[in-house]
């Protein structure tokens, strides 16, 4: 373990001091089970997630085994049985920093270690505001920043999940037509773990109608993590990709792109950068790293070079 020369309410690990946490523990994932796992624009190993996922994966059952054991001595205080409480999962981070895929090797990893656990996944994507709506009131160019999103909704659905609810209702966001799709929900019924992926999991902003945040719903947060120049490129990179398929799609929000030059849509996509997702990058989602439980430092290959533990 390193120790920093500045006080910090953070432990830092390399790669190896990472992966020797790991301990005995197997790796269960193939090379054929990560493959639908991965993001558009990413290329991670089994070897990435022998190093960095199993070690984490380690830690948080010991969290939720500690979590387990609270909850049994609050329910011998109150003398009775509480519904079941799911533990939740906060991931955080830029876009294109690889947020989904960690939240999706995540679940692949803890619903079936150390035993069979019911692991639902949730991006905050579904509680933007509808696209209708952001275009009335003037908020495009903001979209993804706080006052994009029901904030209200989001926490309204966090603490019934969090109350034990069955059959809790999330809309569904599509990256396709870059809406809300009406009337289409995915349904968190009482799951042992809940992972909650977005940008603004743990942001305290935006929220007018209450002191209550996000976070206060989330047992454990993880802050994905990038320097800028390289979290620019990735943008491009992916939106070059993009410019050759899901573009191409005739119900694509963005099909006017499709036939750009690759020199504009280049161009388009560092001015999409500058204007809107570096802009939110430094104002609302990088200010909220130091709050995270954990922190995955990512190096140019999409490798984690650093991982910050709380202390």
């Amino acid at each position: 373990m390193e120790i920093s020369n500045q006080l910090t309410p953070f432990l830092y690990f390399n790669r190896t001091q990472w992966a020797n946490l790991r301990k005995s523990v197997p790796l269960k994932l193939t090379e054929q089970d990560l493959k639908p796992l991965l993001g558009f624009n990413e290329d991670l190993s089994l070897e990435e997630v022998s190093t960095i996922y199993l070690p984490l994966t380690r830690l948080i059952n010991y969290y939720i085994d500690e979590n387990l054991r609270r909850q049994t001595v609050l329910n011998r205080f109150l003398g009775g049985q509480n519904a079941k409480v799911p533990y939740i999962i906060g991931i955080a981070g830029s876009v294109a920093v690889g947020k989904s895929t960690s939240a999706r090797i995540l679940q692949s990893l803890l619903s079936q270690w150390p035993k069979e656990r019911k692991v639902d996944l949730i991006t905050t994507d579904g509680f933007l505001y509808p696209l209708e709506k952001l275009k009335q009131d003037n908020l495009l160019q903001k979209k993804g920043f706080p006052i994009s999103y029901d904030t209200a909704k989001l926490i309204r659905f966090l603490a019934e999940v969090k109350s034990g609810y069955k059959n809790v209702q999330s809309p569904i966001y599509s990256h396709l037509t870059y809406d809300i799709i009406p009337n289409q929900f995915d349904i968190v019924n009482q799951p042992d773990i809940l992972i909650l992926e977005g940008l603004n999991v743990l942001q305290t902003g935006g929220n007018k109608t209450s002191q209550t945040f996000v976070s206060d719903f989330v047992d454990f947060s993880i802050y994905v993590d990038a320097e800028e120049p390289l979290l620019k490129e990735w943008y491009i990179k992916r939106f070059l990709k993009f410019r050759q398929s899901a573009f191409k799609d005739p119900h694509s929000y963005f099909k006017h792109y499709a036939e750009l030059s690759e020199q504009d849509a280049i161009s388009t996509a560092t001015q999409i950068w500058d204007n809107i997702n570096g802009l939110n990058l430094r104002e609302n989602i990088l200010p909220t790293r130091e709050r995270a439980n954990l922190i995955l430092t990512k190096g140019a290959d999409h490798a984690v070079e650093l991982v910050k533990l709380r202390k």
